[in-house]
């Protein structure tokens, strides 16, 4: 959707709020973006502008005219891979399972959670 798999987005927190807005509309003008985010959050205008032009130039959003109207350049499932890759890269020293056995440990699993996770580990094998 929009960047090759190398191209690194990186989002922060604030930008993410934008983001899931235009995940889940696929399209907004800007001013109904502010809107949004005034009423659930409470930002001013000029703060919704100043994140919906980051995204921009970092090539998360693409602008269309008339209408300031916004769309989503990278999917929301390319961040998450980008995301996580780069959280299992720095706290993990790039180990999947070093990252695994960390975030299970401790944690009593339904069987239905072992299930799935039994059918992604079969699936990626």
């Amino acid at each position: 959707m929009g960047q090759p798999k190398g191209k690194e987005i990186r989002l922060h927190e604030g930008e993410l709020n934008v983001m899931e807005l235009l995940w889940s509309n696929k399209v907004l003008a800007a001013k109904d973006i502010a809107k949004i985010i005034k009423e659930y959050i409470g930002w001013e205008k000029n703060t919704t502008y100043t994140y919906i032009k980051r995204l921009i130039d970092k090539g998360a959003i693409t602008r269309e005219d008339p209408g300031f109207l916004c769309r989503a350049a990278i999917s929301k499932k390319r961040v998450q891979e980008i995301e996580t890759t780069v959280l299992i890269k720095n706290l993990y020293n790039s180990s999947l399972t070093s990252f695994i056995h960390e975030y299970f440990d401790g944690r009593k699993l339904s069987s239905d959670e072992v299930l799935e996770l039994q059918k992604v580990v079969d699936d990626n094998r």
